[in-house]
């Protein structure tokens, strides 16, 4: 089992910068999947930027070439670096941890807010 808790969100200004951590506690992260999603009022959940077991990353096209996902598996920690950030990437930022045959784990959220 593991538990994604989310950090690093916030208010920040048009081309601004954050960078998000998803600390998971539990079992051994390297087996996991983990994913970043978002999503903003009226919207579903959408994948923002994945990172497997082995190292392989895939984007969301709205974001390639301005998110960066890397991860840390002694910390235990995922990492989604976000740069030239828009108003529209105002959203809830979600978490997940997935591995075949079982169900996913999510975190929380934490809400970022690109505003001027």
């Amino acid at each position: 089992q593991v538990q994604p808790v989310e950090s690093g969100g916030g208010l920040v200004q048009p081309g601004g910068s954050l960078r998000l951590s998803c600390a998971a506690s539990g079992s051994m992260l390297s087996p996991f999947a983990m994913g970043w999603y978002r999503q903003a009022p009226g919207n579903q959940r959408d994948m923002v930027a994945r990172i497997t077991s082995s190292g392989s990353t895939n984007y969301a096209d709205s974001v390639k070439g301005r998110f960066t996902i890397s991860r840390d598996n002694a910390k235990r920690t995922v990492y989604l670096q976000m740069n030239s950030l828009r108003p529209e990437d105002t959203a809830v930022y979600y978490c997940r941890a997935d591995r075949a045959g079982i169900v996913p784990y999510w975190g929380q959220g934490t809400q970022v807010t690109v505003s001027s």
